[in-house]
């Protein structure tokens, strides 16, 4: 018996929120050191990624984290591979805590080009997805990034994402589609009028029964993503924290109706490797209440 229509229609209509727990690759440094871990507490990736599970565990794991404030988390392969408390950690999302597992199916960023950055190929895209299958992973998250309202560069970018999601839902899954419009883009107004106008063209273009979710910046324009929040075919619109700050990021998100945070840096803001448990749950807690408001009100 499949999980998935339960899992759909909790993505669909309950409170909450997106965790986005898939900072990989370049990023991974990065995040571990905003925990408060350097770079001298590893020497090889495989000793790395060893580390990001256990910040990763310690979040999903803690008492704060649950389905019920949170609907769906996102996470990279490197995690999905792994298990968290003796299960497989998709399942112990799921049948654990009731919270959604997604995976993040794209390879990175290629070079910017049109004012746009697309995705780089996916050639070994089927054999994740049928990996992903077999961990009962319920939706993906590809991203690429808008830094110019470069009409043509935008066309582009929504262009490969659909093509790409055609691949993913066909596999059985739902795609976050991620077309980030980077926060210092100069002309941040005209390039989210332009994204808006090619999604909504992509999305009535989509065949019946085909749904996506979206994953945007908040945009200059309160509301500006209605028609995407109130289209049929999208699950949900959430939104990323792109580099501002949680607070910055709630206050956009309460002004955008129908919107909820999937949230990465943001999430883990004030967290750290040295704090007890309690310190960190406590403080891992009042995030996500303050996020969860900032998505529900």
């Amino acid at each position: 018996m499949s999980d998935t229509p339960e899992q759909l229609q909790k993505m669909k209509t309950h409170p909450g929120f997106v965790a986005a727990l898939d900072q990989s690759g370049g990023s991974t440094p990065k995040a571990l050191r905003s925990y408060g871990i350097k770079e001298d507490a590893w020497s090889t990736e495989d000793e790395m990624f060893a580390i990001v599970h256990q910040m990763r565990t310690r979040l999903i794991t803690s008492p704060s984290f649950t389905g019920e404030r949170i609907l769906g988390a996102i996470l990279f392969e490197n995690t999905m591979d792994r298990d968290i408390a003796g299960q497989p950690s998709a399942d112990y999302l799921w049948k654990v805590k009731r919270v959604v597992p997604f995976l993040k199916v794209d390879q990175g960023l290629a070079a910017e080009q049109s004012g746009v950055q697309l995705m780089k190929p996916m050639p070994a895209l089927a054999a994740l997805l049928a990996k992903a299958k077999a961990k009962r992973i319920f939706g993906t998250k590809m991203r690429s990034v808008i830094k110019h309202a470069n009409a043509g560069g935008i066309q582009a970018i929504v262009n490969q994402q659909f093509d790409v999601a055609q691949q993913i839902i066909a596999a059985g899954f739902v795609p976050i589609i991620e077309p980030e419009v980077d926060i210092h883009c100069p002309d941040k107004t005209k390039a989210e009028s332009l994204l808006k106008t090619a999604l909504l063209e992509k999305l009535t273009q989509l065949p019946a029964g085909q749904l996506v979710m979206l994953k945007l910046t908040p945009p200059e324009h309160d509301n500006l993503y209605a028609d995407c929040v109130r289209h049929p075919k999208v699950v949900r619109v959430v939104a990323l924290s792109g580099g501002y700050s949680q607070k910055e990021a709630n206050d956009r998100l309460r002004r955008n109706h129908g919107v909820v945070a999937s949230f990465s840096r943001a999430l883990v803001e004030g967290l750290s490797a040295q704090q007890s448990e309690v310190e960190f749950n406590a403080v891992l807690d009042a995030s996500i209440q303050r996020i969860f408001e900032a998505s529900n009100t």
